[in-house]
């Protein structure tokens, strides 16, 4: 009865990766084809496709620009959120359920509802940064909150914080000559770890991206979007270049997060 259950697990996880794998498996293979009509294979294959691509100036600008508003949001929420998050675990921890829910409001609202929102709050004002990459930047900051506060907020829940910081402070250091030199090496996987989703979450962002500057600020994603009419091939190759830079990026992450 045992083996049979075993069996049974492992023809239902081959399916499932079956399908999952299926797709990307066509998607390579349409992007290295020469022509594929009504046969099973393709009548050839070529990089062709490979090379446009990234002989494509308007391909390296808008992949250059994801990185660019990826980064910058990101760098920004560690920067705001580390030390907010330092001073609730360790000064007013009956902040913690006001954070726990106030972080899982960006999934509550929709983006396209969330979108009207900020264009409104970043169109007027003192902030006049609508369709501008500024605007990716703040917007990129709310939506990874979420997943650093987590990150973060395990990591600190690891540490012993309260000795730390009073052992350090014994021995003279100030609370914040503490927390650079005992709390945030200890953090450093939480860090990593909260980059490495985060980046990646972000760098397939489409929505926020598309309603609030489109093609005035055209990212990896929009650029994709505008290109979908101009060649299968083509956008195929897109694809699996965005799936390939995920996962060398997945994998460098991995190794690093395995020798921290």
């Amino acid at each position: 009865m045992q083996r049979n259950n075993n069996l049974l697990h492992r023809i239902v996880i081959a399916v499932v990766v079956l399908v999952m794998v299926l797709p990307l498996v066509a998607t390579l293979l349409y992007s290295l084809s020469t022509h594929w009509g009504a046969t099973i294979l393709p009548d050839g294959f070529t990089f062709k496709w490979y090379l446009d691509l990234l002989g494509e100036p308007r391909f390296l600008a808008s992949f250059g620009r994801s990185l660019l508003v990826c980064i910058c949001g990101l760098f920004l929420c560690i920067v705001v959120m580390l030390p907010v998050i330092f001073l609730v675990f360790l000064s007013l921890p009956g902040l913690k359920k006001v954070f726990n829910f106030i972080v899982v409001l960006p999934f509550a609202v929709p983006p396209v509802v969330s979108s009207v929102g900020l264009l409104q709050l970043y169109s007027d004002g003192f902030l006049p940064i609508s369709g501008t990459f500024w605007i990716l930047i703040f917007t990129y900051f709310t939506i990874v909150i979420p997943f650093v506060y987590r990150s973060m907020a395990n990591s600190f829940a690891a540490i012993n914080l309260h000795d730390l910081v009073d052992a350090a402070r014994l021995l003279g250091a100030s609370t914040p000559k503490a927390f650079f030199l005992c709390v945030l090496p200890n953090l450093k996987k939480g860090i990593l770890s909260a980059c490495f989703i985060s980046f990646s979450i972000l760098f397939g962002e489409f929505v926020f991206a598309n309603i609030l500057v489109g093609s005035r600020y055209e990212t990896m994603q929009i650029y994709l979007y505008n290109t979908r009419s101009v060649s299968g091939h083509y956008t195929s190759a897109l694809v699996i270049f965005y799936f390939a830079f995920i996962f060398v990026f997945t994998l460098l992450a991995n190794r690093i997060g395995n020798k921290k």
